[in-house]
């Protein structure tokens, strides 16, 4: 596919992606209903089921895909692994140790939210301190301390599950499947999603440089420990804010971007927006058909992405081998 067509086509997909989650629920609406109560009547029963439920949650759900699908894009060029994804860090083990902790506290809201992003933060300081040695840092050992980092959060979890309170219990196990039902509306995610993705699409020729290797990039002028730095550090803050709108959601970052190139190419300057389109428009879809499947039940959207995205990497593998 020419790359000239791919972008509006990721942006039409994303357009009827948030059609469909904000026409989809209990009180079904019909496409051309939906769109008369977002720009029609604001005082009609649909514009406000629109408003104040379907689409600060279809926003939320598309805001955290495409920070999910950018960080993997990112993680990709930094580890230059086309196997790594945001959670291949501890990030998310990170935050997931510090929300437990602060679920099991009786602590809810806001304070579970900032715990989330605490423990982020904490696990990316934390690799940062001990993948470091003499020469810096390296692909290969941020890879290797991000993966026992990881270990380390998971076996926490595990304890806190085993020796938690059992009345917390469901909303612990589905904060750590992933859940958009109780999350509020980020404004903050959707602005970070936005400047970074600006961000590397103006900066795409040095990711396009950096994913060839250290020898060619020293050679082209630029400075990698710097740019290490900086998409490390951006990797961890589209992580946490994913993490904490979200909880634990798999598979987005890292099939999203192999989608991509194999429909594009290579190119950063197409791949960034159109993984962050895609991603955010395949989050969209997993959450609206959790909310409808098992109506009135919910199912833990991060269950769906995963038997959605298993069988679907592994096509891909199939197809393209040099993938591992």
């Amino acid at each position: 596919m020419k790359a000239s067509r791919l972008l509006p086509l990721m942006a039409l997909l994303a357009a009827l992606c948030l059609l469909a989650a904000v026409s989809v629920g209990s009180t079904s609406l019909s496409p051309g209903a939906a769109l008369r109560a977002v720009f029609g009547d604001r005082d009609s029963l649909a514009h406000q089921v629109i408003f104040a439920l379907r689409l600060p949650r279809a926003l939320n759900a598309f805001s955290t895909g495409g920070l999910l699908a950018l960080a993997g894009v990112l993680m990709q060029v930094l580890l230059r692994n086309p196997l790594a994804d945001p959670y291949v860090l501890g990030i998310s083990g990170g935050a997931a140790v510090a929300a437990l902790g602060a679920i099991l506290l009786g602590w809810g809201g806001l304070l579970i939210d900032g715990a989330a992003g605490a423990g982020a933060l904490g696990a990316t300081l934390l690799v940062f301190a001990l993948a470091h040695a003499r020469g810096g840092w390296t692909p290969q050992r941020l890879l290797l301390t991000g993966v026992v980092v990881a270990s380390g959060c998971a076996a926490v979890v595990s304890l806190m599950l085993a020796l938690g309170d059992e009345t917390r219990l469901r909303g612990m196990l589905f904060w750590l499947m992933g859940d958009l039902s109780f999350a509020r509306f980020a404004p903050g995610s959707l602005l970070l999603l936005v400047l970074v993705t600006v961000c590397a699409t103006a900066g795409a020729r040095s990711l396009n440089v950096l994913a060839r290797g250290d020898l060619e990039s020293q050679a082209l002028g630029i400075a990698l420990r710097p740019a290490r730095i900086a998409l490390f550090c951006a990797t961890a803050a589209l992580t946490a804010a994913a993490v904490t709108t979200a909880g634990g959601i798999g598979f987005i970052g890292l099939l999203t971007p192999h989608l991509v190139r194999l429909m594009a190419g290579s190119n950063h300057r197409i791949v960034v927006p159109a993984s962050v389109l895609l991603g955010g428009s395949l989050l969209t879809l997993a959450d609206t058909v959790a909310r409808v499947a098992a109506a009135p039940r919910q199912l833990p959207v991060g269950a769906l992405t995963a038997l959605i995205g298993v069988p679907l990497f592994l096509m891909l593998m199939r197809r393209e081998r040099h993938i591992v």
